[in-house]
């Protein structure tokens, strides 16, 4: 299956019909493009099942393309961006770090993928612009290789071009597409979640790659809900796959009928499990704000409060990389020989959008499993979606507890 586009795939999030509750007011879409003129496509890869041969799959992978002024417009936007754990990767973002301008598109796709798609992205630029010079694009990664034939680098040029040519405004389809193909969150599975808020006039928007997360860390509305949702857990569906390729501590996804019950706690596998804390998120912040490059960056910082808000503890393991870009200004972000003029918020008035690109991030990361339904990928290994039905049961009574009527 290869699907490309902006709105395929997966069912649209809604964690307020849960009982979730949640800070502030999103916009129409409830997604970064939210952000007038953003544009978002993801390219999904999935074909194959069984036992994993390298080169041939299973395949569990994509790449997903943010355009900050859309595919019709080369103009560059004032940008920042943070790393708080630097295990990943980013590209472009030392250039970004001293000009504090983004001149391309923000690509998200697996950890081993970072380089075709960059060549990618400057083919694509190089077509589309016959006065083209030279580019230093921003990919950033997380790692796929649990359900992914990660090693078979079957993300190729033609994948980008299309989440490229097929990126488009409006609802952001959420879940296992593009770049969040085969990732997991908290234990759960994870990928692509988006969100956004609305700040007086302005717009703020989130649009994250999660792959990151402990499932006893997992915190959704303050509520330790990964503490009690210890099932369902990853497990292994397929009984012919041998041993030697499963992890051990892993258990079968089903019991065989006449099996003791213990048969169910682990499934024999001889590879080391997976490290704790292993695993990486990438999030991406968008707004419309006069925002100058320093003032993104302190956007783009706050993000990690939405993280830690919903359990990211910044493992060593985990590569949490960060970007983000103002909208406004246009002129004078694009501009190369005039001087020009600019608007900017004084800092005094940030608070609004501060407080928005947490809540906003916090939601986005929600959504990524809330969208995101049970995968089998290599080997059988079987990621399951977060239980919306036991959710639903915790928040209720969470809420009936605080006796707040606005959380029931």
């Amino acid at each position: 299956m290869l699907l490309s586009g902006a709105a395929e795939g997966q069912k649209v999030p809604d964690a307020r019909a849960l009982g979730v509750h949640l800070t502030g007011e999103p916009g129409p879409n409830n997604a970064i493009t939210d952000v007038a003129g953003v544009e978002v496509g993801h390219t999904t890869i999935i074909h194959g099942e069984g036992q994993l041969v390298v080169g041939e799959g299973p395949v569990r992978t994509g790449v997903t393309a943010i355009l900050p002024r859309g595919r019709e417009s080369g103009d560059s936007v004032f940008a920042a961006w943070f790393s708080l754990n630097g295990n990943g990767e980013m590209t472009g973002t030392t250039w970004i770090e001293h000009s504090g301008i983004l001149e391309g598109p923000i690509m998200i796709t697996n950890t081993h993928s970072v380089g075709v798609v960059r060549d990618a992205v400057i083919a694509w630029q190089r077509d589309r612009d016959p006065t083209f010079l030279w580019a230093l694009p921003v990919v950033a990664e997380t790692y796929d290789g649990s359900l992914n034939d990660i090693n078979g680098f079957h993300v190729t040029a033609d994948h980008t071009f299309d989440a490229l040519d097929g990126a488009r405004g409006g609802a952001v389809s959420q879940g296992a597409v593009g770049g969040g193909t085969g990732m997991r969150c908290h234990g759960f599975k994870g990928g692509i979640g988006s969100a956004s808020r609305l700040v007086g006039p302005y717009t703020v928007g989130i649009l994250v790659q999660c792959n990151q997360g402990l499932r006893e860390d997992l915190r959704i509305s303050g509520v330790p809900v990964g503490e009690m949702l210890t099932e369902p857990s990853s497990c292994y569906a397929d009984r012919s796959i041998p041993a030697a390729v499963r992890r051990r501590g892993v258990p079968w996804c089903m019991r065989p009928s006449g099996e003791p019950p213990d048969a169910l706690l682990d499934s024999g596998g001889l590879l080391e499990p997976i490290p704790e804390g292993a695993g990486s998120i990438i999030i991406v912040l968008a707004t419309d704000a006069p925002l100058l490059p320093t003032q993104v960056k302190r956007l783009v910082t706050r993000t990690t409060m939405g993280l830690a808000r919903v359990g990211g503890m910044g493992y060593n393991g985990s590569g949490d990389i960060f970007i983000g870009f103002s909208t406004a200004n246009r002129a004078a972000a694009a501009g190369r020989a005039e001087v020009t003029r600019l608007e900017m918020i004084p800092n005094d008035q940030l608070n609004g959008l501060i407080a928005s690109s947490v809540h906003a991030t916090e939601e986005a990361i929600l959504n990524a499993m809330l969208a995101a339904e049970t995968l089998t990928g290599i080997n059988g290994y079987t990621v399951p979606a977060l239980p919306e039905d036991r959710l639903t049961e915790i928040m209720s009574r969470m809420n009936s507890a605080l006796g707040d009527p606005k959380r029931k």
